[in-house]
């Protein structure tokens, strides 16, 4: 039987939590119990020898490994050969991966870091090459221990201080992330194969969707039943309390680093309203939403990005009217921004071009009129926004792997197993 999993802190730093990041030497002398991160993790290891099991797969461990641990993934280390020393750096993966992709991307090129990082998960470096991110580790290491000292100054020279602080460990990351991805290229990734183990990213990364567990038994080709019981026996939350600690934790990004309303967190979050986001976190941290962000929130007027309220406009206007005839050159209008701009911001957002992405929310709710109704195939494909069967069903091979009427039959025999 599965033991209960725990799960790491929401903060990178319990001492300060609006630390971009934390930084910490872990020692591991015997096999340890599996732990369910939250944060992103990035690992190096400096000594020892062992194995590592991510995700439910075996990862060998020696001295120039490095080991990206993304939000929600569970790690346990099955086997110490020899005692394993290692630097551990915390970090809100969302925070650094949207300034990849804003700043650190001039010719708006489709950078999927997460999915990189998610293929392989481990490097192995090269002695130069060890050396070098030994360096970076340290540095933020140095850096941290700075701020903390600027930190207890409030003069405006500190506030200035702090803000350049931030910027230097934020490259940091950003190099180690870069060379990780780097180092990867000629590796041979993981099967396409989606399994059980995969379900918290699944959920941490879709978590502006309405989820359900019909959604994920179709997606992972598991019953509801078995869903639930594989999330409760990992985390010891229901599937909807584990919905929550997951939206909790990326509240906590938002509110340090954005200057989202409570509204516009609810509708890109998952919430329901600005009321139900309140109530979640105050229950999970023991704060108020807004009393959390004045106390712990270093962005400033300085470090807001505008254009992230219009980006978020974007994306929920194709999402609402999806079942019209959209195409880029009007969509692109209705913002007054050109179809190229329109497409760069899709790719920073939602990581798929117009097309795609339209495509992708058509086939979705084709889906559930599939399991939920018995309209037919055509009137389904007129609802969503297609003009013929041929378009709906083309679109959802590709999407779904099989038909619109395979799918339907599908479905309906998972349901009669459950």
């Amino acid at each position: 039987m599965s033991k209960l999993v725990p799960i790491q802190s929401i903060y990178c730093s319990n001492e300060d939590e609006s630390r971009l990041c934390g930084f910490d030497v872990e020692v591991i002398s015997a096999p340890t119990t599996p732990l369910i991160h939250p944060l992103s993790r990035l690992w190096l290891i400096n000594e020892g020898e062992g194995t590592l099991l991510l995700n439910d797969k075996e990862y060998h461990l020696q001295k120039g490994a490095l080991v990206s641990v993304l939000p929600w993934q569970i790690t346990d280390i099955i086997e110490v050969k020899s005692p394993l020393q290692f630097f551990v750096v915390a970090y809100y993966f969302d925070n650094i991966n949207e300034i990849i992709k804003t700043f650190y991307n001039p010719d708006s090129v489709h950078l999927s870091v997460a999915q990189s990082m998610f293929k392989a998960p481990i490097a192995s470096l090269d002695t130069q090459s060890y050396e070098q991110m030994k360096q970076l580790f340290l540095q933020i290491k140095e850096e941290l221990q700075a701020q903390s000292q600027i930190n207890s100054s409030d003069s405006s020279f500190a506030v200035e201080s702090h803000g350049i602080s931030n910027l230097y460990i934020t490259n940091k990351l950003i190099e180690i992330i870069v060379s990780f991805i780097r180092a990867n290229r000629t590796m041979p990734t993981s099967a396409s194969l989606i399994e059980a183990s995969e379900i918290f990213q699944y959920l941490y990364t879709h978590l502006n969707e309405k989820i359900t567990l019909s959604m994920l038994s179709q997606k992972f080709y598991m019953s509801e039943s078995a869903i639930s019981s594989y999330i409760k026996k990992k985390t010891g939350l229901s599937f909807f309390d584990l919905l929550n600690e997951m939206r909790v934790g990326k509240t906590i990004n938002y509110l340090l680093y954005t200057d989202f309303t409570l509204e516009e967190l609810a509708e890109i979050l998952g919430f329901v309203d600005s009321a139900h986001i309140s109530k979640v976190f105050l229950a999970r941290v023991g704060m108020r939403a807004n009393d959390f962000r004045k106390t712990y929130q270093s962005v400033g007027e300085k470090c807001r990005i505008k254009d992230r309220r219009v980006f978020y406009s974007i994306v929920s206007y194709i999402y609402r009217h999806y079942a019209e005839d959209l195409h880029p050159r009007t969509v692109s209008d209705q913002f007054g921004i050109s179809p190229k701009e329109l497409n760069r911001i899709l790719l920073f957002q939602v990581e798929m071009n117009f097309n795609d992405y339209l495509n992708y929310i058509r086939v979705n709710r084709a889906s559930e009129l599939l399991l939920e109704t018995d309209k037919s195939i055509l009137t389904i494909a007129l609802e969503v926004g297609y003009n013929t069967e041929k378009t709906l069903s083309r679109n959802f091979l590709r999407f779904r792997s099989m038909t619109p009427g395979n799918f339907r039959r599908s479905v309906e025999l998972q349901k009669n197993d459950i």
